[in-house]
């Protein structure tokens, strides 16, 4: 799959799976929504109850800012499977600069529940270096 249609599927897909490393290596997967602009990925730290709110990928991106973010379609139809997978590097912004603020606002357009209550942040934005993908069919 080209990489022009595989971030035409990343963008249509309505979640993906982050995976980021600490500084060891360590691998450390979570699922995400997320708003693409351009090739830049978006995802927030939301108000969904977690056991902490220093959650794990934000610590991870600190320490070790590469990252891949994987999209797929599955379906007992096999013709029908579909993966992407983006990788790039991943910078924290702020809610309240303008970056956060646009993010924020493209996340909303997505997403109902951040249209009723807007995501405090940290956000991630994962400036895409590769987009990559797999069609069991071409389409």
């Amino acid at each position: 799959m080209s990489p022009e249609r595989s971030r035409e599927r990343f963008a249509a897909a309505t979640h993906a799976l982050l995976a980021t490393a600490d500084s060891s290596g360590a691998p450390h997967i979570v699922p995400i929504v997320f708003a693409l602009a351009g090739d830049t990925i978006y995802n927030a730290v939301d108000h969904k109850p977690k056991r902490t709110t220093a959650l794990r990928r934000v610590h991870n991106v600190l320490e070790n800012p590469r990252a891949a973010v994987l999209a797929e379609h599955y379906s007992d139809e096999w013709a029908e499977l579909w993966w992407v997978r983006a990788e790039g590097v991943v910078r924290v912004i702020e809610a309240a600069g303008a970056e956060g603020a646009t993010a924020l606002e493209l996340l909303a357009a997505r997403y109902e529940p951040y249209r009723r209550e807007r995501p405090p942040g940290p956000l991630l934005a994962i400036d895409v270096a590769r987009w990559s993908g797999w069609a069991a069919s071409v389409g």
